[in-house]
């Protein structure tokens, strides 16, 4: 049986990624799973028993704080004991293929979310940091970053990119070519309610953090005059609020119940910034919603024109909302077959993932 190691940047919350590591879990039942710095809030099943270094005690002395010891996880990775594994893959946001460095390290593939885009993308970085200090010591982070990443990039018997924009990055940014396998998404936990009429909003769903953009989606529908529904919360919300006009409801972050009655119910969900893929749109159409996205990122992935959504082209904030505003006037659900949107967030279900990574490995080691 092939024994295969599992590296990933970090367990300290959980989200998509840690969700991947999980279905790598399921993937391969005799697998470990090795990552610099874990907390037990940021661990479940099938995922346990992770393998750490000294970083989880130390971050839990800073106080649940990552930032200030990221300069140190990239030789924690180069330290994983590896060389007993067949082969190592990697879930990678950052350092994590710095692992493929490690002593006697396996045949390594990466599964890339996206290279490190706050290293690379000035703008990105300028829009995640807070302040002047914020910005200088994240350009110092990033130069870290991109140094890790390009001096493992040989090393990598194979990349797996998330999406084709994120295979974009890899090529541009790695010179390298990669292989692209959506995420999974669990979209047997969200189906169609055809019994529940679609009423007169718009949702936008997701973290309030800048690079989602729910700023371009308020005033789009500010421009448009139609409701508008943010669900969910983050750092950037009280910024939204204070551009948000009467026509916009935030209810914070909610339950798993209230989202699925969310997406069964509003006309279209709201996609206005550039994913690296992107879940919450596949599980809306799970649920038969139609998306309206920036055609751009992850979306190209995600949303089939005239069938599951549209897209608005991209360009400045300015275009963006005036763009979106126009399709949201006129934007009809009825207009959308539910069961055509439902087939199509089928083919992201976890066990098309697991079985596409499965033949990705096993490919790399028959060429080995």
């Amino acid at each position: 049986m092939t024994r295969v190691a599992l590296v990933h940047e970090r367990f300290t919350e959980f989200g998509g990624s840690e969700a991947v590591v999980g279905e790598f879990v399921q993937t391969w039942s005799n697998s470990r799973v090795f990552a610099p710095i874990v907390e037990p809030s940021g661990v479940r099943e099938p995922v346990r028993d992770v393998h750490d270094s000294w970083l989880s005690k130390a971050h839990r002395l800073t106080g649940g704080r990552h930032a200030p010891l990221l300069p140190l996880v990239s030789r924690e990775f180069r330290r994983m004991p590896l060389r007993d594994f067949d082969v190592a893959v990697v879930s990678h946001h950052a350092f994590a293929t710095q692992a493929a460095l490690a002593a006697g390290a396996p045949p390594t593939v990466a599964y890339v979310h996206s290279p490190a885009r706050w290293a690379w993308d000035k703008d990105f970085r300028a829009q995640e940091a807070g302040g002047r200090a914020g910005q200088t010591a994240l350009a110092a982070l990033g130069t870290l970053a991109r140094r890790g990443e390009l001096r493992a990039a040989p090393r990598l018997a194979h990349v797996v990119a998330n999406s084709h924009a994120v295979a974009d990055r890899v090529r541009d940014w790695w010179g390298l070519p990669a292989t692209v396998v959506n995420p999974p998404v669990r979209v047997a936990d969200f189906t169609p309610a055809p019994q529940l009429p679609r009423e007169d909003f718009f949702l936008c769903a997701g973290r309030l953090v800048p690079y989602k953009r729910a700023d371009l989606a308020i005033r789009a529908a500010q421009k448009a005059g139609v409701r508008l529904v943010v669900l969910g919360d983050g750092r950037f919300r009280t910024q939204l609020e204070s551009i948000a006009g009467s026509e916009t409801t935030f209810l914070g972050a909610t339950s798993a119940a209230l989202l699925l009655d969310m997406y069964r119910r509003c006309q279209a969900l709201l996609m206005p910034g550039i994913e690296d893929f992107g879940i919450v749109p596949v599980e809306a159409m799970a649920c038969g919603t139609p998306v309206l996205a920036v055609g751009a990122g992850g979306a190209l992935d995600t949303v089939r024109p005239g069938v599951t959504g549209e897209y608005v082209p991209a360009g400045t904030d300015d275009d963006v909302v005036d763009a979106l505003a126009e399709t949201m006037r006129s934007f009809r659900s009825d207009r959308y077959d539910v069961t055509k949107i439902r087939a199509h967030a089928d083919s992201f279900a976890p066990e098309v993932f697991r079985a596409k990574m499965a033949a990705t490995v096993d490919k790399v080691l028959a060429n080995q």
